[in-house]
């Protein structure tokens, strides 16, 4: 109890107009946060809508704007559980991609809304449809990126019909809502440290929550695995150089070990599900995730989302270090604006 109480007080305590201390919110599983003109957007899961923050200071989440731009239809595939969502800027117009299903879990598949207004809080939201390739398996984590002038989707899903495993698929997309062509399987839990709370049949292991990073020629495919309910959820990572054949899955290079783990001295718990964007100035890397306060907290909706700048190794691959301390003080990204009014 006295490390949940210390979580929500972090967000408050020890900022001023230079620093601010991690959770930027005190719940927010699976955050997402685009950069775009001027203006940080956050949105995370939610279960039961979609909720989209937005802010000039990424320190100043739990003060922001906060709108909800979409309520599920009741008795629909996507009434329910809807998890993970990510706000992307693709071709001139706003995309939500999201996980949701009709009420049990075996029916989670991937959605898509669209708007055409320049400000994502405002205009209309529409429903595209499903995101999906023709085996229409079990699906959660969508994700989209562009190399070479293509558009691709990322997502975690069932190899068949039944629990038991999750992997990390890529396809190439026609348009922002249509994928083209057959899903191709990147990762599966291979290593001890992506099986950790599957060990005992039907489960095998967990990759899940893909995201993609650029950087000097390459393409990093982080993503998180082994189960998110226990301790050692933590983050791996896939390279490829970008112009390769991304569909091919021996352009991808997978970490024998994770990337980024938890930091129990600062509490710091299961860290996973993250994304990254840039400082306003462009100059600084900035990676947002999740993690829990205290041990055995699991899936729930004490994950706070934290966020802290990282650097680059010689190679050229990303550098997270550990999680930074709860209550430890961290310059605020560079060429910000002031900070949002408190």
């Amino acid at each position: 109890m006295l490390s949940l109480l210390l979580a929500s007080a972090a967000c408050c305590l020890g900022q001023n107009s230079q620093t601010f201390v991690n959770p930027v919110l005190k719940s927010g599983p699976d955050p997402w946060v685009i950069y775009r003109d001027g203006f940080y957007y956050e949105m995370n899961t939610t279960a039961v809508n979609l909720t989209i923050r937005k802010a000039r200071s990424i320190a100043d989440l739990q003060q922001a704007q906060r709108k909800i731009v979409w309520v599920p239809p009741t008795n629909t595939p996507y009434s329910a559980q809807i998890w993970a969502p990510e706000l992307h800027f693709v071709r001139g117009k706003w995309y939500i991609y999201f996980a949701a299903d009709s009420g049990k879990n075996e029916t989670h598949r991937n959605w898509v809304l669209e708007n055409a207004s320049a400000d994502p809080l405002s205009g209309e939201w529409v429903f595209k449809g499903q995101l999906t390739d023709k085996t229409n398996k079990w699906a959660i984590d969508p994700s989209v990126f562009e190399d070479g002038g293509s558009l691709y989707a990322l997502w975690s899903g069932w190899p068949g019909d039944k629990n038991g495993k999750q992997d990390i698929y890529i396809a190439e997309m026609e348009n922002p809502w249509t994928i083209k062509g057959k899903r191709v399987k990147l990762s599966a839990p291979e290593y001890s440290w992506e099986k950790v709370g599957t060990e005992n049949p039907p489960y095998v292991g967990v990759n899940e929550g893909p995201e993609m990073l650029k950087h000097g020629g390459k393409l990093f495919l982080v993503y998180s695995a082994s189960g998110c309910w226990t301790d050692q959820y933590a983050l791996g990572v896939l390279t490829a150089n970008a112009g390769s054949n991304l569909l091919n899955p021996k352009s991808w290079k997978k970490s024998r070990h994770p990337v980024f783990t938890s930091n129990p001295q600062g509490q710091a718990y299961s860290p996973g599900h993250n994304s990254f964007f840039k400082s306003p100035d462009g100059k600084e890397d900035w990676i947002i995730y999740h993690a829990n306060p205290a041990p055995g907290l699991g899936c729930k909706d004490g994950r706070s989302p934290r966020i802290q700048p990282f650097t680059w190794n010689a190679d050229g691959s990303p550098n997270f270090g550990q999680p930074v301390a709860l209550g430890q003080p961290i310059p605020r990204p560079s060429g910000e604006t002031s900070p949002d009014p408190q």
